[in-house]
């Protein structure tokens, strides 16, 4: 039996619903309208825009691997107010980030959309600036989603850019300092195990942002979200099943892989893509120092890897009470 939505929901509640709607439709299929709606105008009467659009993408192709293009007004929009109260979410300070340094931040979990990664770092709704003032943050983001046309310039907008070596360089050598960059370590792969309840983290093996980090002297921040793996329902994929066999391969020839993945629709409470209702937080822990080492050893980049590792699980044992998750119930990393 289909469960509708009652017709007396609150004004407030359905501007909700709707901003998260229209964010969840920009960045599933957004950029794949904005390459479409820039071919087709080459072929009518309007093909002037596209061409004006390509000379000024070609003379500014470079800039996302250069910071960005941050604008504070669109980051502060009260559109992300309505998403924050969705769910709701919220960031929590733990410990004091020096504006004088620069950081590199480690997002766990990925979660379906990093939809806490998402509102906490390129929007203000949850108060970054105001939590961590002189600290700017970046959230780096897949490269193909930056040479779609128009999109990269909204995406660019919040302060996302590029997740390699290059853009990161840019921003973690800034000598004023106060810039932190956030890196979702587990990436995708890590999103095909991201539903209620689940506690994997794809990190046992990642650390190139740990060698950036020494290459930099940036000190580390582990970010871990509780809640972002429950907003969502997917299909089962255990390692048996076809579809787990599909995403591998899917993986190995992209580069990335599909959720498949479901929560409840905009008029009914059954099926579709809006995720639940479900409380984010966000807890942002203590930096671990990091001494400048341009030309680090494996030796040295394990062992921060443990320390940070152990900072990591620290932090999530130290509140999981407080979000209601058992005792017993603990980080699996691999």
């Amino acid at each position: 039996m289909v469960k509708f939505a009652p017709l007396s929901v609150p004004w407030e509640r359905r501007l909700q619903t709707f901003v998260v709607l229209q964010w969840i439709f920009s960045f599933v299929v957004l950029a794949q309208i904005c390459i479409a709606v820039f071919i087709g105008l080459l072929f009518t009467r309007f093909w002037i825009f596209s061409v004006l659009y390509a000379v000024w993408w070609y003379l500014d192709l470079s800039k996302p691997w250069q910071g960005g293009r941050r604008i504070e007004a669109l980051r502060r929009c009260v559109i992300w107010r309505y998403m924050k109260d969705y769910f709701p979410i919220s960031l929590v300070k733990t410990a004091y980030l020096d504006p004088s340094r620069n950081y590199l931040a480690g997002f766990h979990p990925h979660g379906i959309l990093a939809t806490g990664a998402f509102t906490n770092l390129c929007t203000e709704s949850t108060g970054f600036s105001s939590l961590f003032p002189g600290i700017r943050p970046h959230l780096m983001m897949l490269n193909l989603w930056f040479w779609s046309p128009f999109f990269r310039d909204y995406i660019m907008s919040g302060g996302l850019v590029p997740v390699d070596k290059e853009s990161a360089a840019h921003i973690l050598s800034r000598k004023e300092g106060g810039n932190l960059m956030a890196i979702i370590v587990g990436g995708v792969q890590e999103a095909l195990d991201a539903r209620p309840g689940a506690y994997k983290l794809v990190l046992r093996n990642r650390k190139g942002f740990i060698r950036l980090a020494l290459t930099h002297g940036a000190a580390l921040v582990p970010i871990f979200s509780f809640g972002e793996n429950d907003i969502y329902d997917q299909v089962e994929n255990s390692p048996d099943t076809w579809l787990c066999w599909f995403q591998d391969g899917l993986q190995k020839i992209m580069g990335g892989s599909i959720p498949l993945f479901y929560g409840h629709g905009v008029f009914q409470y059954s099926f579709g893509l809006m995720p639940y209702r479900r409380r984010i937080t966000t807890m942002v822990g203590k930096p671990i120092e990091v001494q400048k080492m341009p030309h680090s050893s494996q030796e040295e980049v394990d062992r921060l890897h443990q320390c940070y590792m152990q900072k990591l699980e620290n932090l999530f044992e130290a509140h999981k009470l407080k979000y209601n998750i058992s005792r017993d119930q603990h980080l699996e990393f691999y």
